[in-house]
């Protein structure tokens, strides 16, 4: 089988090498993005399905549209197509020179989470389960009917970037399997009507943490945007960015409605405790200690060594949203 293969980012290296190494698939050109320019020398950076598939010296084409190459990829005739987060749209020309079609790899149980970011929106709504998803493209937003679906158990305190390259292990055999089925002539099967949900790209100005929300809901948010954008709140006038936070009991924040005599609850981002686990903030309800931070114009760093370093107290605030000049 003669196939054509289009992903950009790392996630999509996996199922490359899987397709590479089956004895009965020929990967006879690969599609990705084009380099990027990165960094304060901005020096444009192949993206790593580039690298990857020179290193299997495979032929790489980088066209800023898909179009711009269709008549070359006309010529190659191929049996069929593999995707993989490759990050344009294809439109319906290009989708029709791709023999049987063009089978893509999607880190959700769709219909649920279709779009650019399933694995992180998964994390933000406290999903259990997710998986993997293969599928036929057609001029939908990951609509097409379905060849396969693998169900896997998000585990706890699973970050965004863990579970992403652990779905990208799990699709790429999947991915293989499924292009056969659909060269064999196995029918896919249409996507149901119900249950479909969306998932677009996450921006920073998504994950800044309303620590009036609860604090299981900060937590599921911590983690969706781990290792990118980073979620983040401030203090003392800097952006603080938060990797690790994990829910604590509600007393660590103070009771909402205190008996008489009581101590009065802390407000939303109040520091209550700072201890050898972090810093514990109070939420709109439950506490939320912090555990992995990553303050203005510094490195990632335990919450225990920017508290012991900045010296934080109790009674201090996080997310006062007054960022200095």
């Amino acid at each position: 089988m003669r196939i054509a293969f289009l992903g950009t980012p790392e996630v999509a290296v996996p199922s490359l090498d899987a397709l590479v190494a089956a004895d009965d698939i020929e990967v006879v050109v690969v599609l990705c993005n084009p380099d990027r320019p990165k960094g304060r020398s901005r020096t444009p950076v192949p993206p790593p399905v580039k690298v990857a598939a020179e290193q299997h010296g495979i032929e790489v084409w980088q066209p800023r549209r898909p179009r711009e190459v269709l008549e070359e990829f006309r010529a190659l005739e191929v049996d069929a197509c593999a995707v993989v987060a490759y990050g344009a749209l294809l439109p319906a020309d290009v989708l029709a020179a791709g023999g049987a079609g063009f089978v893509n790899l999607h880190f959700s149980l769709l219909p649920r989470w279709r779009g650019a970011a399933p694995g992180q929106h998964a994390l933000r709504a406290g999903d259990e389960v997710t998986g993997v998803t293969t599928f036929v493209l057609d001029e939908g937003m990951d609509t097409g009917p379905v060849l396969r679906r693998v169900e896997v158990p998000i585990a706890p305190g699973e970050g965004a970037g863990a579970l992403l390259a652990r779905l990208a292990e799990l699709g790429a055999p999947v991915l293989v399997e499924s292009l056969r089925a659909l060269h064999a002539g196995e029918p896919p099967t249409p996507q149901p009507a119900e249950g479909a949900s969306l998932a677009p790209k996450i921006h920073p100005e998504d994950v800044q943490l309303d620590l009036a929300r609860p604090a299981e809901e900060l937590g599921w948010l911590v983690r969706s945007a781990d290792p990118a954008p980073g979620a983040h709140t401030t203090f003392r006038g800097a952006r603080l960015k938060v990797f690790g936070a994990v829910p604590v009991a509600a007393e660590d924040a103070v009771a909402a409605d205190p008996a008489p005599g009581d101590p009065a609850p802390s407000a939303p981002g109040t520091v209550v405790a700072v201890d050898k686990g972090g810093v514990v903030v109070a939420c709109g309800s439950g506490a939320l200690r912090l555990t992995e931070v990553q303050p203005a114009g510094k490195p990632r760093m335990a919450a225990t060594a920017f508290a012991n370093g900045a010296r934080i107290e109790v009674g201090e605030r996080l997310g006062d949203g007054d960022l200095d000049p």
